[in-house]
C-alpha cells in the first residue's frame, strides 16, 4: 500500500530551531523525523512513499540521496518526479517518488497534485510527516476496510495542559476544567483513503475542511481513537519533549525494535 507524506510545509512555529531545514528533516536523535515515521510504516509492510514536496524539497531530496545510509540507490526521472529505490542489506527496500507539489499548496492540493500516482490503488495512506505514534497500523486498517467508507482518521487526546473556560452573563466564569478532563479528541494526522476521495477535494480546498464536510454528510468518514503514544513536532517544545525522549531511550514510536501483533516479517538490526 502507497504512503503519501506531505513534506511541503514550511514549518513556521519551528522555524528558530530548523532555520532553514524543512520540517521532516529536524532530526530525533541520529535521525529525521520523516525517516522514523518512514520506518514505521515499512515495518508493516508499507514500503511505496509518495513525497509532497514543497519548502526546501530539495535538501529531503538530498538527504535521501546521500545521506539515509542505503547499500545501492536506483534513480530514474520522469514525469516531473523523482522515483528513487533504496536497497538495504539489512531490510526490505523502499520506493520513494518525490514529487514538487508547490512552496505555498495547501495539503488538499499536495494530494491533488499526486492523484495520478494513486490511480491503480484501492485505497492508500497519507500523513502530515510531522507525529509519530505507536498505532497498531493493520487493526485500524482492517476496521477501515470493515467499515466501507472513503476515508478514515486517527484521532488521539490532546497532550497539552491547558484548560477549557466556561462563562455567563458579565463573563463570571462558571466552570474550569483541565483538557485532559474532558471527552475531547483532535486529527492525529494518521489517513486512510479510497482513490474516490480525490472526487471531494475541490480546486484550493484545504484537505480537512470542505472534503471532509462533504464525507462526513454522506456518511463516509471514520475515526479510529488511539489511546496510546501520540505526539507531533509542531513547535520547539515538541522538538524538546522527543529529544528528552531519545535521551532516555524512551522511544514508543520505535515499533520495529518491539514485537507486535499483525506486523510483517522485519530482519531489522538490533534496536
Amino acid at each position: 500500500m502507497k504512503v503519501v507524506l506531505f513534506c511541503g510545509g514550511q514549518g513556521l512555529r519551528l522555524r528558530e530551531y530548523a532555520g532553514s531545514i524543512p520540517k521532516p528533516l529536524v532530526p530525533i536523535g541520529s535521525r529525521p523525523i520523516l525517516w522514523l515515521l518512514m520506518r514505521y510504516y515499512a515495518h508493516f509492510g508499507h514500503r511505496e512513499f509518495i513525497l509532497c514536496l514543497g519548502y526546501r524539497g530539495e535538501l529531503i531530496e538530498q538527504y535521501f540521496l546521500e545521506h539515509d545510509g542505503a547499500d545501492a540507490h536506483s534513480l530514474v526521472r520522469a514525469s516531473g518526479a523523482l522515483k528513487l529505490t533504496l536497497h538495504h542489506r539489512d531490510r526490505e527496500s523502499w520506493t520513494i517518488t518525490l514529487v514538487e507539489t508547490g512552496l505555498e499548496a495547501n495539503v488538499g492540493q499536495r494530494l491533488k497534485a499526486v492523484e495520478r500516482y494513486l490511480h491503480h490503488e484501492q485505497m492508500f495512506l497519507a500523513n502530515y510527516a510531522d507525529g509519530l505514534t505507536d498505532l497498531a497500523l493493520p487493526f485500524y486498517l482492517r476496521e477501515f476496510q470493515q467499515r466501507g467508507t472513503i476515508a478514515a482518521f486517527v484521532t488521539v487526546r490532546p497532550r497539552q495542559t491547558f484548560h477549557l473556560v466556561s462563562s455567563g452573563a458579565g463573563g463570571l466564569v462558571d466552570g474550569i476544567r483541565s483538557m485532559t478532563d474532558v471527552d475531547l479528541w483532535m486529527n492525529g494526522g494518521f489517513f486512510a483513503f479510497k482513490p474516490e476521495i480525490f472526487k471531494y477535494v475541490g480546486e484550493g480546498e484545504e484537505l480537512v475542511e470542505e472534503p471532509f464536510r462533504r464525507l462526513i454528510a454522506q456518511r463516509q468518514l471514520m475515526t479510529h481513537r488511539h489511546l496510546g503514544f501520540w505526539a507531533c513536532m509542531d513547535t520547539f517544545k515538541d522538538k524538546q519533549l522527543f529529544d528528552e525522549m531519545n535521551a532516555r531511550a524512551d522511544v514508543p514510536w520505535e515499533v520495529w525494535c518491539q514485537p507486535a501483533q499483525g506486523a510483517s516479517r522485519d530482519v531489522s538490526p538490533p534496536c
